[in-house]
Parts: C-alpha cells; sequence; structure tokens
C-alpha cells in the first residue's frame, strides 16, 4: 500500500496537515480489520495552536473538494482533534497526547503507510 492508492480526499488529507507542518504523519488501513471506517489518518503537533491550524486546513482543502467532515471532536483543548469523514478519520495530536493514546498499537494489525516528513521536524515548533 502507498499514498497513491489511497482515496483522493485522504491523500488531500495528508498533503494538508504536511502543509501546516504536521510530522509523524501515519495512515493505517482499517478495511481488512472490518471496523467502523476505512482508515486513520494520524499526525503530531507541536503546539495547541499547529493542531488548530492543521485541521483547519484538513478541513478547508475537504470542503474544497466537496467532503464535508460529519463530526469534530476535541478542538478545544488543543491536545487532540478528530475529524471524522465517514470513510476515514483524522486524529491529530499533541505529541505528549500521541504517546498517551498510541493509536498505532492498538491498531497494530492495520497495514501502515509512514509518510515522510517533507520538512524538518524544528521547523514544526
Amino acid at each position: 500500500m502507498n499514498l497513491d492508492s489511497l482515496p483522493p480526499d485522504l491523500r488531500a488529507a495528508v498533503d494538508a496537515a504536511q502543509s501546516k507542518l504536521a510530522f509523524g504523519v501515519t495512515v493505517l488501513d482499517l478495511r481488512e480489520l472490518r471496523t467502523f471506517t476505512g482508515y486513520f489518518l494520524i499526525c503530531s503537533a507541536a503546539s495547541s495552536a499547529q493542531t488548530h491550524a492543521i485541521a483547519e486546513e484538513i478541513e478547508a482543502r475537504l470542503e474544497a473538494m466537496g467532503t464535508r467532515v460529519t463530526h469534530r471532536e476535541g478542538a478545544r483543548a488543543g491536545q487532540w482533534v478528530l475529524l471524522d469523514y465517514g470513510g476515514f478519520i483524522v486524529h491529530i495530536f499533541h505529541e505528549q497526547s500521541r504517546q498517551f493514546f498510541d493509536l498505532e498499537r492498538l491498531w497494530r494489525h492495520a497495514l501502515r503507510i509512514e509518510v515522510p516528513d517533507d520538512r524538518p521536524r524544528h521547523a514544526a515548533s
């Protein structure tokens, strides 16, 4: 599995996250596990402000494509934001929250795409 094999709206969400300097971008393919969604997009942010900026950019890009978020959680605290698009769910974590929830371990049986960071990590600070 690679980025080119992902649905266009999910690829756009990955691009949007990277444009706001998200790091640790990972896509989990959950389709074989027959669960409530097809994919998780998981990424990290260095601050609450960056968490919000990533979420806003993803929503704006997908809305421009005609894809609207069906459910949103966690935006107030900024430690974690969830955007549910039905076929995939975006998880944007402040790094400590990502380590705490450890979705990659919980969904370790899913196929995984780890997206290379486009920019040096210090640029996300």
